[in-house]
């Protein structure tokens, strides 16, 4: 373990991207904390960012022990790339862009906060969960069960609201985290050459494909990461539909069976079986009581923007399920319900087929209002009763009209969200605002 004060302290960053989701904000506030000198730099501009600035102000103007966080918004400078100690890549930041490729060339280590975090950790377990779906639910469920158990757990990561360099003031020797990791997050465990103790990798679909080019073997390379630097004594959980695809690793495989899934579970979807099954697994392996295990998936609710139930308005059940930002999640989704809903999707195109679920629309729909965007202009099964609208706010007006008594509602929107909003939780944050003020 590194005293990771000392390690931060007067050391220059350049941090590549600010962002608006938030989890930048806790890592670059803990970096001027330590005493830091950070620059951040984002495409974006000063006006798109000022809500991120803002919650930044405190640290912004150097105080005693702080040097203060500079700021080239709008651009980035290659300048910046050299002059540092190292760079902190944020997710979705390309690795062949010139500016870590200028980066490398000048023998700047380029670092990324979930794999730094597990560099400069105390002897800590750590327990990581990818996928294409499920990664969340998987995430937090597994984290849940720890706590039930009264062990000294952390969560991190790909979550909302988690900032993974900060938990360095909370952990101790001894303590288990547990962090959802985005195949963008573990370009960094491949950086560093390390992969978590108990890994989790519960699915593999089609997604960011406007990232990788439509590749998607390295879609599943940078997903690898999550195992392939693990040790002899480390684990590796598959999730169902993973058995079998995933061969010659050092680790011992587990494979996730819905069979030890608790039969009470307040999850609708297969998908969720199986994300249930995966979490199972780490619990058992830690040995946490079948009555802990039992308890904590009967009382767990689903997530915020995942399939879950938000309203029930005169019989019509209202499901919010904005991180479906794929075809595929949307009809997982769909196939999560018996009987035929009204459906509201939508939004810009990232890249994967949507075959599979143009297929289905037609059986598992009453109707279908559609938001603009350049991936809606792909769903053009004639067989389904499509409505096209002009935002959110009229077709979430018009579902509750066509809705009966005993009907479902489903926002599922099946593409990405940065036609219309910053990122799937500012369209998940406003739906619930809209839905809230149904009557």
């Amino acid at each position: 373990m590194r005293d990771f004060r000392a390690f931060f302290k007067g050391k220059s960053v350049t941090v590549v991207g600010l962002g608006l989701l938030g989890k930048r904000l806790g890592d670059i506030a803990f970096l001027a904390q330590c005493g830091a000198k950070v620059l951040v730099t984002d495409l974006k501009s000063a006006r798109e960012l000022t809500p991120s600035i803002k919650k930044l102000q405190k640290y912004n103007k150097p105080a005693r022990g702080r040097a203060g966080i500079q700021y080239v918004l709008g651009k980035h400078r290659m300048q910046d790339f050299e002059n540092c100690d190292f760079v902190l890549k944020g997710q979705g930041v390309a690795l062949d862009s010139p500016y870590i490729l200028h980066a490398r060339e000048k023998g700047i280590p380029i670092e990324m906060d979930e794999s730094l975090f597990v560099k400069l950790a105390p002897q800590v377990k750590i327990i990581g969960v990818t996928g294409t779906r499920g990664k969340s639910t998987t995430t937090v469920l597994i984290y849940e069960i720890l706590k039930r158990a009264g062990m000294r757990v952390h969560l991190g990561g790909n979550i909302r609201g988690t900032a993974a360099l900060s938990l360095l003031k909370e952990v101790k020797k001894g303590d288990t985290v547990v962090l959802e990791l985005s195949s963008w997050q573990l370009q960094g465990f491949n950086e560093a050459k390390i992969s978590p103790n108990i890994s989790v990798f519960t699915n593999l679909m089609s997604d960011h494909w406007n990232y990788y080019k439509n590749n998607r073997k390295q879609y599943f390379i940078d997903k690898s990461y999550i195992y392939k630097f693990q040790k002899k004594d480390d684990i590796l959980i598959l999730g169902p539909s993973m058995k079998g695809k995933i061969k010659n690793v050092k680790s011992k495989i587990i494979n996730a069976n819905i069979k030890n899934v608790p039969k009470l579970v307040n999850l609708p979807g297969q998908h969720n079986l199986e994300n249930i099954a995966c979490a199972v697994e780490v619990a058992k392996i830690l040995k946490i009581p079948d009555n802990i295990i039992k308890k904590t998936v009967e009382n767990f609710k689903a997530l915020q923007g995942r399939l879950k139930l938000v309203r029930n308005i005169r019989g019509v059940k209202i499901y919010n399920d904005t991180n479906s930002t794929t075809p595929e999640a949307t009809t997982a989704a769909l196939n999560s319900f018996k009987h035929k809903i009204v459906l509201i999707m939508g939004g810009m195109d990232k890249g994967p087929e949507v075959n599979d679920l143009n297929k289905i629309l037609s059986n598992k729909t009453k109707k279908i209002f559609l938001t603009p965007g350049s991936g809606s202009e792909k769903i053009e099964n004639t067989k389904a009763n499509i409505v096209k609208v002009a935002n959110l706010k009229d077709a979430i007006n018009k579902s509750i009209k066509v809705a009966k008594k005993g009907d479902i509602i489903l926002f599922s929107p099946g593409f990405a969200s940065f036609n219309m909003f910053n990122n799937e939780y500012d369209r998940g944050d406003k739906f619930m605002k809209l839905v809230k003020k149904l009557k």
